[in-house]
């Protein structure tokens, strides 16, 4: 479980998270909200990239925020972003093999997980593929490839299908689904698909310009008229 209290984050006069307090239980979970909601800022804190200025996060019973940002890798911690990262001179097995050696694992196990790695994502490939000369989707599994190898704790998918066709991204929903199941890892996706979070979570919590305006049972709240309005822009009557 993770539970996040009174997050807070500030670049100078902005606040993109403002006292931001949600739980997320187990499984894969959604977080939603409109463009510059505060989504990916929160993703940066989780991954130590950003430091809040007040709040806490605690994860499987452990203080996260107190772990430095060069070990929260170690630990567990993983991430996808919206513009790949994988390094298209370098094959799939080498890419997925750099974020495994942050793992706990060693020995001869190490190839054996970056290759149940790229089996589990679907990728019908020769692992010695050079990256640069797949596909937009092979690229995308690519990198919940690197995102699931390694046994992580906390999986953070940011817009991990976008612009991808209906078939691709239904492979894609279905990859995320599966990943609590073979990792043990809670998961957390960010996307504006609404269909693809409706699939793959059954909880979602929803930011509107750094606060926490809903959360709960994923159906639920996409029925909710503040989710609405944050999303359509319309003003509520008084």
């Amino acid at each position: 479980m993770i539970e996040v209290s009174d997050l807070t984050v500030r670049f100078g006069g902005v606040t993109p998270l403002d006292k931001m307090s949600v739980k997320f239980d187990r499984g894969t979970c959604g977080l939603i909200g409109p463009n510059g909601a505060g989504k990916t800022t929160f993703f940066n804190v989780l991954s130590g990239f950003v430091k809040p200025v007040s709040g806490s996060v605690t994860a499987f019973d452990e203080d996260l925020l107190s772990i430095t940002h060069f070990r929260r890798a170690r630990w567990g911690v993983r991430r996808t972003f919206q513009t790949e990262q994988a390094i298209e001179e370098l094959s799939v097995f080498d890419n997925v093999a750099m974020i495994q050696e942050h793992s706990k694992t060693s020995g001869s196990s190490r190839r054996q997980e970056v290759l149940d790695a790229i089996e589990f994502v679907g990728m019908d490939i020769d692992p010695n593929a050079r990256v640069g000369t797949l596909g937009a989707a092979q690229r995308r599994l690519v990198e919940l490839a690197r995102a699931a190898v390694g046994r992580p704790r906390l999986v953070l998918l940011d817009e991990p299908a976008a612009g991808l066709p209906d078939e691709e991204t239904d492979h894609m929903g279905d990859v995320i689904r599966r990943i609590p199941e073979q990792t043990g890892a809670m998961t957390i996706l960010v996307d504006h698909d609404m269909s693809l979070v409706s699939s793959c979570c059954e909880v979602t919590a929803v930011l509107d310009f750094g606060k926490m305006i809903a959360s709960g049972p994923t159906a639920e709240v996409l029925r909710d008229e503040r989710v609405i309005r944050a999303y359509l822009g319309t003003e509520e009557v008084a």
